[in-house]
């Protein structure tokens, strides 16, 4: 049995609380794809030895730190390996925010370019950030002239907030020394080290060429939620993206060779044939924040298709 892994940083609405529940209905299928990668909390989560995996974030940070993590762990893990400091933390944000563009056309345009520094520097910083809004762009503090000023509206800027303080840390900033934060990066490179890391548009993970031809294929869909019911800062791409989902998911539901899962708050999505669980978060990430996360916490969904394993099947595999 495959060793399961933490997610490196906490993530909104990130789903290793029901990742067993998600590879209960999908079984050992051959082929894994995750459109809305985050944390990749359900595919650290899975109990049986990798196949074909693909995994795609629009997010250029998020693609950069797993293929940077992939290529260079032990660069990754001398950046992420970092005291919390509320000054470093209001620099570095300010210097990813700036090379945001630069990292998402170059991870384009070459499909070998990841930035260690930026990734392990991403990683520390959504270990220490509260709530929303790490590396969105929005917010009114920028550099101008080698210092953190606030300019208005003016510029694509950060907000500043005190460091997370409330535990003993997350993700990397969990009380790991230096070694053992290496030995884990290590490993999560190697769980990646056959995983296809893609950026861009959640739809071009999805086609036939990625899906259903490599035989039975599990895709565990995690979009943005509608209704204004996540802080929109999380995600820089354009609602209703849920719906754009949805529709897919019902369009390809009754595919013999493919299990859905598709994420949402109840009444969300109407799902004809599907089997709905509920499930509840501890409010997490979000409830650091203005309050929402706790709001929703029992509010929590996954819609499964047709062709996903039931309990009678599930004790056959």
């Amino acid at each position: 049995m495959l060793m399961k892994l933490k997610a490196p940083f906490p993530y909104f609405g990130g789903k290793s609380k029901v990742a067993d529940i998600v590879w209960d209905r999908f079984g050992d299928v051959p082929n894994y794809v995750e459109p809305f990668a985050g944390s990749l909390a359900v595919l650290l989560g899975r109990p049986h030895e990798p196949k074909t995996e693909t995994v795609n974030d629009k997010d250029c940070f998020i693609s950069n730190f797993w293929r940077a993590l992939q290529a260079d762990p032990e660069t990754v893990a001398h950046y992420a390996e970092w005291p919390v400091n509320e000054n470093d933390l209001h620099a570095r944000h300010a210097w990813l925010t700036g090379r945001r563009e630069n990292i998402q056309s170059r991870m384009e345009g070459n499909p070998e370019y990841y930035d260690a520094r930026a990734a392990g520097w991403w990683v520390w910083g959504i270990s220490c950030w509260i709530g929303s809004g790490w590396c969105s762009g929005a917010g009114p503090w920028r550099v101008a002239g080698g210092e953190l000023l606030n300019a208005g509206g003016v510029g694509q800027g950060v907000n500043r907030k005190r460091p997370h303080l409330g535990d003993a840390g997350r993700g990397v900033q969990r009380k790991l020394h230096a070694d053992e934060l290496m030995g884990y990066m290590g490993a999560l490179a190697e769980r990646l080290r056959e995983v296809r890391v893609c950026c861009g548009d959640w739809s071009r993970v999805c086609g036939p060429s990625v899906t259903f031809i490599h035989g039975m294929t599990a895709v565990f869909l995690d979009p943005p939620y509608s209704h204004g019911l996540r802080d929109k800062s999380l995600y820089r791409v354009e609602m209703p993206i849920a719906d754009q989902v949805r529709g897919w998911a019902l369009e390809n539901g009754d595919n013999p060779l493919l299990r859905l899962a598709l994420c949402g708050y109840e009444g969300e999505h109407e799902m004809p044939g599907w089997e709905c669980v509920p499930w509840k978060t501890a409010g997490g990430y979000g409830s650091q924040g203005n309050g929402m996360g706790r709001d929703n916490a029992a509010r929590e969904r996954i819609w499964f298709s047709p062709h996903c394993l039931k309990a009678s099947q599930m004790e056959l595999f």
